[in-house]
């Protein structure tokens, strides 16, 4: 039988990861994301998965954001019935976000029959609450470094790779091999998160390259958020962040509360218009052990905004008439409440887009990151009159420099590395840079390619 990997999504695109590990028999999935993005992407959710979801043995998650666990409950409504491992604070993520996640669709489904713009009659959703709650019993939290047979022969452990609150590598042992998964991998001096850990090594990776392609601009981050403010302010317009509801969301809110706390923005209102934000935010203080402010700065961070719960209190935010600050879901600005606002403040130059980290291609982000004139909203076209500012630098992902630098102290040099979690040119430029500057035997994962681990080994020998 051997031992195979094969890559059914996060392989040429930033989205919809899923690698299937096959070893003598038993199959375990790392991460189970949606795709986002363009409609050829998204159109995959809707596919058939490739192999039926009761044979497999376990589920992996190396953290919660959807692009990682968002198929889940499409998984276990298809007849997935085992175990699903993740840290105890990516489970209590995964939760507010898979409940939030299959409340959107149903709501997005049900506004889209009564205003009749989809081209689907009825438009249905991808998979509704019920499913979430199924997916969600599933969940079965494993601490760091707490090595566990998953599956017969595979063992199991958790590593912390910063990004967001949670997030781990997924180390997997079979066969005397040693696979390396690297999840999203943070920043190593991120203003919330710790540096992803040092790890000796593996005989076969896969490492993400979201930012394969650039380096973070070398910029005073609060210095340019407050510029941003400030102009915006002084226009007597709003700043509506699309943002997302875990880890974007809640260092914007820890940079605004610095910036209040310096006098160097006015204190003006912010608002958090996401009820899934607004759950996570309170994780901090409970998983206080895995980022790096102290307690004074988290709670200072809960306090700096209007936590908006309700939908009556969104909709007043569309009639403010004085400079404020607005956080609102998603960051990709994909769906969710930031649509609305969207509508609301884009066509008047006195307002300010902010987008807040990589923007993935198709998406409303990114084209309002490339200049579009006017964007699709509810079946309307809105004009993109405000001023547009894209934040690189508060991106939660390693740029490409960041990514070398972990992998140079690597002692057990993998025989071969896999590139994955990247747009096409990004993931080509890191594996250049890794080909050339580390010598590795590396290439770019493909979508649906399947990889003999034994056969690698083999050409490395």
């Amino acid at each position: 039988m051997g031992t195979h990997i094969s890559f059914l999504g996060g392989a040429g695109t930033v989205t919809g990861s899923k690698y299937l590990l096959e070893h003598d028999g038993q199959r375990v999935l790392v991460d189970c994301g949606l795709f986002q993005g363009y409609k050829a992407l998204r159109l995959r959710n809707w596919d058939a998965f490739p192999i039926r979801p009761h044979r497999l043995d376990a589920v992996v998650l190396t953290h919660a954001h959807l692009d990682h666990s968002g198929y889940l409950p499409a998984l276990v409504r298809d007849g997935y019935r085992g175990p699903i491992y993740a840290t105890e604070a990516t489970c209590e993520l995964a939760e507010i976000l898979l409940r939030d996640s299959a409340r959107l669709q149903e709501e997005e489904a049900e506004y889209a029959n009564r205003r009749g713009y989809s081209r689907h009659h009825p438009a249905k959703s991808l998979y509704t609450e019920a499913d979430a709650e199924r997916a969600l019993k599933q969940l079965r939290p494993l601490a760091l470094h707490r090595p566990a047979e998953i599956a017969s022969g595979i063992r199991l452990q958790l590593r912390p790779a910063g990004h967001i609150l949670g997030a781990a590598m997924v180390e997997l042992e079979a066969g005397g091999r040693r696979m390396l998964f690297s999840g999203d991998l943070g920043r190593p001096d991120d203003p919330l998160m710790v540096a992803p850990e040092a790890v000796e090594g593996a005989d076969i990776l896969l490492v993400e390259s979201t930012y394969g392609n650039r380096l973070h601009p070398a910029e005073d981050t609060r210095k340019v958020l407050a510029d941003v403010i400030n102009r915006t302010a002084l226009r007597q317009g709003i700043v509506v962040v699309p943002s997302f509801a875990v880890g974007r969301a809640q260092l914007l809110m820890y940079l605004l509360y610095r910036l209040k706390q310096d006098a160097m923005i006015p204190d003006l209102p912010v608002y958090l218009n996401s009820p899934m934000a607004t759950d996570v935010t309170t994780l901090y203080q409970r998983f206080h052990s895995e980022h790096r402010l102290s307690r004074a700065d988290c709670e200072g961070m809960c306090r700096v905004a209007h936590f908006v719960r309700t939908v009556d209190e969104a909709r007043q935010l569309e009639q403010l008439r004085k400079p404020a600050v607005i956080i609102a879901g998603s960051g990709m600005a994909t769906g969710g409440r930031v649509l609305h606002h969207l509508k609301a403040l884009a066509p008047n130059a006195r307002n300010t887009i902010l987008l807040s980290g990589f923007q993935a291609g198709g998406t409303r982000g990114a084209l309002i990151a490339s200049g579009a004139r006017e964007v699709r909203i509810h079946g309307e076209d809105i004009p993109i009159r405000a001023e547009v500012v894209t934040l690189e630098n508060l991106s939660a992902h390693a740029d490409a420099g960041e990514i070398l630098d972990w992998l140079r102290p690597f002692s057990r040099v993998p025989k071969h590395t896999f590139v994955v979690h990247g747009e096409p040119d990004a993931a080509d430029c890191l594996r250049r840079r890794i080909r050339q500057e580390l010598g590795w035997s590396v290439s770019v994962a493909e979508h649906r390619q399947r990889a003999s681990l034994d056969a690698l080994e083999d050409e490395g020998d």
